[in-house]
């Protein structure tokens, strides 16, 4: 029995790490309010009344000081960047950056403290639901990575790697934990992100570009280099 309950136990507690991100201690907590950094990882189902159908919304919001930083954004499911519904610029650092809507998010969320980092990678989609017509939010864990270290000052001297380099992870046992392809960029983007000193502009999230020939229409978007956009947000910030 207590078996069958530990199985459980672990797997409510790998549901709730699923729908909600990562699970903070109070001293973490206290130290990223205190810091000024705030991050929402939640996702919740919209409905668009003019559309008549419903959508996962979601936030990207965080940043850093130099100590540690918290950061939580969306992708789409072969990891490629998604246009963001609305950018949202605020007086305060190290927020909310801007809003995404899309029938299917992969969300990442990273927590940095000084060169240690924890990275949560999951799947948020709508499925029906018996009896109701409102859909509810499934939501699967794809990669789940705890203590990975980059020695390495991003938030420092080694700000021109930012947008290149991401944490190793291991095992237990000592062995490497390899993350999904898909999602090798846009984990070298959050962790650009968990080290962006008083954070005002997206790191995964971009615009819908318009083609010149067009007044309307949202088509594909082309982005540009995480590296080279960082390294020049930083040099007029000190500026």
């Amino acid at each position: 029995m207590s078996s069958q309950s530990a199985t459980h136990d672990n797997g409510q507690a790998a549901d709730v790490l699923a729908r909600q991100g990562l699970r903070f201690p109070q001293v973490v907590l206290k130290r990223l309010r205190d810091a000024g950094i705030y991050c929402q990882p939640t996702v919740s189902v919209e409905h668009q009344n003019l559309a008549k159908k419903y959508v996962v919304r979601g936030v990207e919001s965080g940043g850093a000081v130099a100590a540690l930083g918290a950061y939580s954004s969306f992708v789409g499911e072969r990891g490629e960047t998604l246009p963001w519904l609305q950018r949202v610029d605020s007086i305060g650092v190290n927020g909310v950056h801007a809003i995404v809507v899309a029938p299917v998010l992969i969300r990442l969320e990273m927590l940095r403290i000084e060169r240690t980092y924890d990275l949560l990678i999951t799947r948020h989609s709508l499925a029906s639901s018996a009896g109701n017509q409102r859909p509810r939010l499934e939501s699967s864990i794809l990669f789940y990575g705890r203590r990975g270290s980059l020695e390495m000052e991003l938030w420092g001297n080694d700000v021109a790697f930012r947008g290149a380099v991401s944490p190793v992870f291991y095992t237990r046992g000592g062995e490497r934990v390899v993350l999904p392809n898909d999602f090798l960029d846009a984990a070298a983007r959050i962790t650009s992100a968990v080290c962006c000193l008083g954070c005002r502009h997206c790191h995964l999230l971009g615009p819908w570009l318009t083609a010149p020939d067009q007044t309307e229409g949202r088509n594909a978007l082309d982005v540009r280099d995480e590296q080279s956009t960082t390294v020049d947000v930083v040099a007029s910030g000190a500026a």
